[in-house]
């Protein structure tokens, strides 16, 4: 199972290149940007919160190609205590969380438990997970969702849900990607449902505070949801093979490698136009 190339938290960017070291952009006042050292990463994942009071309060991690994993920033709740975790293959990070998906479909988790988002120790067979600022979500092999913590607003309501193949958490809404390209949708507003459900051949998805993007077989982003910091404004966006949604801003991988953003910018978040030799998503991700 592959990991994030790029990621967006709540006023940061981080990419991976295909050399395995990390780019990174926007806030850094938690020490969320001090990825220069790092190397051999395959994956990266960015913590999001959507409260404004919660500025620079982020953290990012770096997934290693031998299943080792790296993390920087804010620790306040021990959401970066993961140096011991080993043969994992994908990472997730939300607000004061991380989770790390091992190869044998089990799920470890690090970080403030308080909502009942790290209580995913008895999951089963899991190939994806993600994170919210107060949920976490699983895709097991056979399709099906599991889900922890915070259900006041029906983010957790995943159960019916079949045909999966990928999730991603909001703030208090989750989306999910299913075999035939359509995305479903709950929770608080759900990140612009209606709209949502009107998609179709969609391949990716990823999930911001308020709102959902998407990418199209053909290489074409979607958005909906709010708006109101232009974080929906990837309509003319070609050649998209990734997406990350992060509290306010969208960023975008394209096909040769470089990076494109739309949305909130006050802390440069966006100024990925530099960004190249990004890693491909569909290259192997983990060795072994």
């Amino acid at each position: 199972m592959s990991s994030l190339i790029i990621a967006a938290g709540r006023q940061h960017s981080v990419g991976v290149r295909a050399d395995g070291t990390v780019v990174a952009a926007g806030a850094g006042k938690s020490g969320e940007l001090r990825v220069a050292d790092w190397a051999d990463v395959v994956g990266v994942a960015a913590g999001n919160v959507h409260s404004a009071s919660n500025t620079g309060r982020s953290h990012t991690v770096g997934l290693h190609a031998d299943g080792s994993v790296a993390a920087t920033g804010w620790n306040n709740s021990g959401q970066c205590d993961v140096a011991d975790w080993k043969d994992v293959t994908l990472v997730a990070a939300g607000w004061r969380r991380t989770l790390g998906l091992l190869g044998d479909g089990t799920v470890v988790a690090a970080g403030r438990p308080n909502e009942g988002a790290c209580r995913v120790g008895h999951w089963r067979e899991i190939v994806a997970v993600s994170c919210g600022d107060w949920h976490s979500v699983g895709v097991r092999a056979d399709g099906t969702v599991a889900a922890a913590g915070n259900n006041q607003h029906g983010q957790c309501e995943v159960g019916t849900w079949r045909g999966v193949t990928a999730v991603s958490a909001g703030y208090l809404h989750t989306v999910g990607l299913t075999a035939d390209g359509r995305v479903l949708a709950t929770g608080y507003l759900a990140g612009g449902a209606r709209e949502i459900g009107a998609w179709r051949d969609v391949v990716a998805v990823a999930a911001g505070s308020y709102h959902t993007v998407g990418v199209t077989a053909a290489g074409a982003a979607v958005a909906a949801g709010d708006h109101s910091r232009g974080q929906c404004d990837v309509a003319g966006w070609r050649d998209i093979v990734a997406v990350a949604a992060g509290s306010t801003h969208t960023v975008g991988l394209r096909s040769d490698g470089t990076a494109v953003a739309a949305g909130n910018n006050e802390s440069g978040q966006c100024d990925v136009s530099d960004w190249h030799g990004l890693r491909s998503p569909s290259a192997t991700m983990v060795d072994g």
